[in-house]
């Protein structure tokens, strides 16, 4: 019986012992890691015939007889898509770190680290019971840790610190959650849960609604609870900061969408609680989006500009959020986190690769580099321009579908009108703060000083991401189909 799921979790894991018996050669050992994630998209490409036809594939498998609920693999339109863009940035982050670490010491033990984060951020989209996403949870949360702290910039111990208490206090409120539901409902499985939380007590739901959403907050890094990620992505290696800002913070939005809307949200949206906790969503949403985008405009250095780039950005997903569960909302939502991570993902590297070139990370120190970094150069703007909600470029898709979510909730509820008008306003602000960046960095006046080849491994994994976001801005139909594919309400 084949069970494409079951391998895509488990083959990160098989092929751990490869990389420690051949990974001596750093290269051998992101060689592994690199085919274990295309097989993985192999795995995953063979349930999507069933995912368009069905709405859901799912596999079920006997696990712990004493918790009574079975250990559930399942991708829909929404998970298939988090779980593909996933994989597609790792193999690209391992790619692009074959030059880009490859100077660095213990490279076998970071790849190894590696192998470990892709078991945590494939395990969360991928699976429905609420323990074994707490699993692959703290998965993301170890090895990200030791990778910022061991092969970041500065104070990188103090940045992998802060990081792992910001995200395991929320990873605390999640598994208290996690505890509330078994409780009432004696399952772990997320639908079958929804269905049973249909006759719990409603306050008692709205408690379990605030702790999931303020844990799955924290990992998402929206303000008030942002303050791990400037220094995390700042002094994290580019290719982790390119997986934190493109996917690690992109799943606390995932599980708010699944989890606190999916699971729990329908026994309370039609009370006075639920309309006040959609207020109060859209609102920190408004907040994040402003206050990341005028950070980043003050911003000099290169990697904290793009790092405060996603605090706005997660802006948009929570206002997007807001909106459930209008289709076009959150077909939106899910669209831009896929769009955000592609974008996100090539500005990170595109930043690793300029400091690398250059030994800068001042934006102000730099200048006229278009000319002596053209790959680089193309790749920035590309991504820039869909950070900044270009047409044609990723983002302005998945933008303007949040924006005519917008507008079809404020047709029903006027508060949604300023909110909705406040996130136009702010793509103002999102397209100022890429344009000073790339012209300070590539257009200016240039600046003395020397810049060193571009490797190619770099140069090839920056075109790859290059091409997956013109694709998705000028073709986003066929992710669009399998978004609405799941079953949004």
């Amino acid at each position: 019986m084949m069970a494409p799921l079951l391998f895509t979790l488990l083959l990160p894991l098989i092929s751990l012992p490869f990389i420690y018996l051949l990974g001596r050669k750093p290269k051998v050992a992101a060689l592994i890691v690199t085919v274990s994630s295309i097989l993985d998209l192999a795995f995953l490409a063979m349930t999507a015939p069933t995912v368009l036809s069905e709405g859901k594939y799912v596999e079920s498998y006997r696990w712990i007889p004493m918790l009574g609920s079975p250990l559930t693999l399942f991708v829909d339109g929404i998970s298939l898509s988090m779980a593909v863009i996933t994989l597609l940035l790792i193999i690209s982050a391992t790619v692009f770190s074959m030059s880009y670490m490859e100077k660095e010491g213990s490279l076998r033990e970071y790849y190894i680290l590696m192998a470990f984060l892709t078991v945590g951020l494939v395990g969360v989209f991928i699976t429905s019971n609420l323990m074994v996403f707490y699993f692959c949870w703290e998965f993301m949360l170890i090895p990200t840790y030791f990778i910022i702290g061991e092969w970041g910039y500065r104070e990188s111990y103090r940045a992998a610190f802060k990081f792992f208490i910001f995200t395991h206090a929320g990873a605390v409120s999640v598994l208290l959650g996690i505890g509330a539901i078994y409780m009432l409902t004696g399952d772990l499985d997320m639908f079958t849960a929804r269905t049973l939380l249909e006759s719990a007590p409603p306050s008692l739901l709205e408690w379990i609604f605030i702790a999931f959403t303020l844990g799955f907050a924290v990992k998402m890094a929206v303000v008030p609870v942002h303050m791990w990620l400037p220094d995390a992505h700042a002094e994290a290696p580019a290719p982790i900061s390119a997986l934190l800002s493109g996917v690690i913070i992109e799943a606390g939005a995932y599980a708010i969408l699944r989890v606190s809307f999916g699971t729990v949200f329908p026994s309370i949206m039609d009370r006075v609680a639920g309309s006040q906790f959609l207020y109060i969503i859209s609102t920190f949403g408004v907040v994040s989006a402003f206050y990341g985008a005028m950070t980043a405009l003050a911003e000099n250095d290169i990697k904290r500009i793009v790092a405060y780039s996603s605090i706005s950005h997660m802006g948009y997903v929570l206002f997007g959020l807001s909106l459930y569960p209008l289709v076009e909302g959150v077909v939106g939502t899910v669209l831009h986190l896929v769009n955000h991570a592609a974008s996100k993902g090539l500005l990170f590297l595109c930043a690793g690769a300029v400091m690398k070139q250059t030994g800068l990370r001042d934006i102000r120190e730099m200048g006229g580099l278009a000319s002596k970094m053209p790959v680089t150069a193309i790749s920035t703007a590309i991504s820039s321009f869909s950070i900044a909600g270009i047409p044609a470029f990723a983002c302005f898709m998945s933008e303007f579908l949040i924006f005519m979510g917008g507008f079809q909730a404020s047709s029903m509820d006027g508060f949604f009108y300023l909110p909705t008008a406040l996130m136009i306003v702010a793509t103002v602000f999102s397209l100022a703060y890429v344009l000073r960046l790339f012209w300070r960095v590539f257009l200016e006046e240039p600046k003395p000083g020397k810049v060193s080849k571009l490797p190619t491994l770099m140069a090839v994994s920056m075109l790859f991401l290059s091409f997956v976001n013109v694709a998705l801005g000028v073709w986003p139909g066929p992710v669009i189909d399998l978004i609405g594919s799941a079953e949004l309400g």
